[in-house]
């Protein structure tokens, strides 16, 4: 049961008549009882709460950055109209901030033994599993004084994915890939090592290509078509310990990387690779098994809806032996982690070597944009102060890659707008020369 302002403005109104025109305790007893009687009145006619029926249907799934839409039925089995306010509480992370108030609450009106529709829409600001929680039902009479009250459990789950920003690169990346494979409209040669078929020749060919056997049976000059090797294995690797916790722009180090993950994977299994995922940090967080190329993404977004930085060092011990484990023949594995310097020459440079010498490596990381602003600054001693500073990050940050080139890994250094594009980009230069 609860008050409203409705009544507290009647009391301050009913004291005020008493001041004026009654004053004494047979005037308050007069205004408190006319008051109550109302009260009393109003409860009776407000539907009760507890037999209302409370359903839930709606989205199940959302991308981060997009909205989803939950709706709630309501149900009145009464014989009583009901007048309520319903709030539909959800965690803090499901709304854009200052947003709750205006998304969780309905105000709505249900004749007797009728339904009613609540759409609460939803904007989730972080990934994972999002919960309902209880639903609060405020159910008032007819003259707004006074209002029953109750809680509802009504469960319901919005899986929140990682939106994949990267998406728009793909078709551009796919247009490269089919030139690989010598399928586009105009007739080139398709990059790689693995024979495809035979052609005729047509002027602009390389003459190293012409299969002079076929020429003779067929007495036409032929030439062979080639295609990037299909049906190879790809390991993608996220790191998961402390340094992909630390932010680059407006997100985690994690997020740009599994963004660059999505796109590679997308990427590498339209071309008719075999893509696994593991993420790591001490222990397995997620590890995804080569699929059909049609449930690839799917696989790899579900595993990352619920990925999280966890704040401990890597094992790069640990991480090296599960990735063998995990791909026990020759694969590309690709390594998404951070090139800082301490965390690499105590853990990803020393075991390096081992994973170089079975599998071919690439190791990619995301830049951070506020160290290539302060490398620009001019114009004050504090400016000249900070340049010098990400000058010296940067230099060690290519200290590094040079030391993991040296070490057989190819390495992918960019921004987080630019990392996912450059890694497709390293994976199709892999692809044509045959490295794969």
């Amino acid at each position: 049961m609860a008050l409203t302002g409705r009544t507290a403005l009647l009391a301050a109104l009913g004291a005020l008549v008493v001041g004026l025109l009654a004053p004494g305790w047979a005037g308050v007893l007069a205004v408190a009882a006319v008051l109550a009687a109302a009260c009393a009145v109003d409860l009776v006619l407000a539907a009760p709460v507890r037999r209302l029926g409370l359903t839930r249907s709606g989205d199940t799934t959302a991308r981060l950055g997009s909205p989803a839409e939950i709706v709630l039925q309501i149900a009145n089995t009464s014989g009583r109209p009901l007048r309520a306010d319903v709030r539909d509480a959800w965690p803090p992370s499901s709304w854009e901030p200052g947003t709750e108030l205006s998304a969780s609450r309905h105000r709505l009106t249900v004749p007797a033994g009728e339904r009613h529709r609540a759409v609460t829409r939803l904007a989730p600001t972080r990934r994972g599993d999002h919960h309902a929680a209880r639903v609060t039902v405020r159910s008032y009479g007819p003259l707004r004084l006074l209002a029953r009250q109750g809680n509802h459990r009504v469960p319901w789950t919005l899986r929140v994915v990682p939106p994949f920003t990267s998406r728009k690169h793909l078709p551009s990346k796919l247009a490269r890939l089919r030139e690989l494979d010598g399928r586009t409209s105009v007739l080139i040669r398709g990059e790689g090592t693995e024979f495809d078929s035979l052609r005729d020749y047509v002027p602009g060919d390389d003459t190293r290509s012409i299969d002079w056997r076929a020429t003779a049976r067929q007495g036409s000059v032929a030439v062979r078509t080639w295609r990037p090797e299909r049906d190879r294995h790809i390991l993608l690797v996220l790191d998961t310990g402390r340094t992909s916790a630390a932010r680059v722009g407006d997100v985690p180090r994690l997020d740009a990387s599994m963004d660059a993950a999505l796109l590679l994977g997308a990427l590498a299994s339209r071309a008719g690779d075999r893509v696994d995922l593991l993420a790591y940090d001490r222990r397995v967080r997620a590890l995804v098994r080569s699929r059909a190329a049609g449930d690839t993404l799917p696989a790899l977004v579900e595993a990352m809806a619920d990925l999280e930085p966890e704040l401990v060092e890597t094992d790069a011990q640990g991480l090296a032996t599960t990735a063998g484990r995990t791909a026990p023949r020759r694969s590309l594995i690709v390594l998404l982690t951070s090139l800082d310097t301490a965390a690499m020459e105590e853990g990803l440079l020393p075991v390096l070597p081992g994973l170089t010498a079975r599998h071919t490596v690439v190791v990619a990381s995301v830049a951070d944009p506020e160290i290539d602003r302060m490398a620009r600054s001019r114009g004050s001693v504090e400016a000249v102060y900070e340049a010098a500073s990400a000058a010296h990050a940067q230099e060690e940050r290519r200290s590094v890659a040079e030391r993991l080139s040296r070490h057989g890994a190819t390495v992918v250094d960019a921004l987080p707008d630019a990392l996912a594009p450059a890694l497709a980009d390293t994976y199709l230069s892999l692809k044509a020369s045959g490295r794969l």
